[in-house]
């Protein structure tokens, strides 16, 4: 089951909630009464909640007449790096400054986790992501994203675009903000599958493709499986003396990163696939 946000095209200003159990179609549960994706991820048997509102006679409506929006509505968003053995490795050969950290980072009991977006400020599915002005190595980093609930459960996964600066974040590592948290450096969507566990989400693949004047410039792909630590470590590390009264969502780390000589250009388009979830696709553009 996929929960998801979206706009009718003649109520353009309503959000509703949307319940999709196929790849077609998408059952209204604001019709029955529910006007809040929080609300529901806070559930005590989110599974059983969604059985019985499928069940109800509401409005199916066609995928392709709605408008998708970020399944994000007050939850801050933050990132764990360094998670995948390829991510240490990039990170490492960007900075030989920094090199160390990183190589020390992936052994550690603590994770790095670091603050990415908030609510307001994360990008849906269709709309552009950035590459800043002032960086000239700039690529994407699809990753899977733990959905949590205001007591740190992870309830959900979702599909996030961490955007990165490498040049700037090469160049010293106390850039790191400024190299992932800047105007629409985070896309997550479209969907949020619940009711799976850890074991089951470790068996999708994650798939990104970049395409630029309508042709692939870069493709690949790794495995969910290939995440070092559990999804309930980075989940509770990163509710340590922190409260998020409306959950949070949680960047996992990339595992396919573009060879060193690539880097984004305005006018590409970004597709994120993650096998148990959907597709995230964003233009580029330069903010």
């Amino acid at each position: 089951m996929k929960l998801c946000r979206f706009k009718l095209p003649t109520h353009c200003h309503a959000v509703h909630i949307g319940l999709t159990l196929d790849d077609h179609t998408v059952i209204d549960l604001s019709a029955a009464g529910v006007q809040r994706l929080t609300a529901l991820l806070e559930s005590d048997n989110l599974v059983a909640v969604l059985r019985a509102l499928a069940a109800l006679p509401l409005p199916r409506l066609p995928l392709t007449e709605v408008t998708l929006l970020a399944p994000v509505e007050q939850q801050e968003v933050w990132a764990a790096g360094v998670t995948y053995l390829r991510s240490k490795k990039a990170r490492m050969d960007e900075s030989e400054f920094s090199a160390s950290a990183y190589d020390r980072v992936y052994d550690a009991e603590r994770p790095e986790i670091f603050f990415k977006s908030m609510p307001e400020k994360v990008v849906a599915t269709g709309g552009d992501v950035g590459i800043r002005k002032d960086a000239k190595w700039n690529v994407p980093e699809p990753e899977l994203a733990l959905v949590c609930n205001s007591r740190g459960q992870v309830v959900g996964y979702t599909i996030g675009n961490d955007m990165s600066s490498r040049d700037i974040e090469g160049e010293n590592l106390l850039y790191l903000p400024q190299a992932k948290t800047y105007l629409k450096s985070c896309a997550v969507g479209p969907f949020v599958s619940v009711g799976v566990d850890e074991a089951e989400a470790r068996g999708w693949t994650i798939g990104v493709e970049i395409l630029r004047g309508g042709q692939a410039v870069f493709s690949g792909e790794t495995s969910v499986g290939q995440i070092k630590r559990t999804f309930e470590s980075l989940a509770e590390f990163l509710f340590r003396s922190q409260s998020f009264p409306h959950g949070a969502v949680l960047l996992t780390g990339t595992g396919v990163v573009p060879p060193d000589g690539f880097t984004l250009a305005a006018g590409d388009r970004v597709r994120i696939r993650i096998s148990g979830i959907g597709t995230l696709e964003n233009p580029v553009a330069i903010v």
